[in-house]
């Protein structure tokens, strides 16, 4: 799951800040609605990633 894509996708908005070397900082602005959105995704992708786990 890529956590900063799963952000844009609930209407947040993903700012990158700085990049040191490999690393990159990000920043991520939204409002609650866009929290819970976000919330609500990270929940239905771990249950589909835990029930792909549980068929192998």
């Amino acid at each position: 799951m890529d956590i900063l894509d799963v952000a844009r996708q609930a209407g947040m908005t993903v700012v990158l800040e700085a990049r040191i070397g490999r690393q990159e900082y990000h920043s991520v602005h939204g409002s609650l609605a866009a929290l819970q959105s976000f919330a609500d995704r990270v929940r239905a992708s771990t249950i589909e990633e835990a029930q792909v786990v549980e068929q192998d």
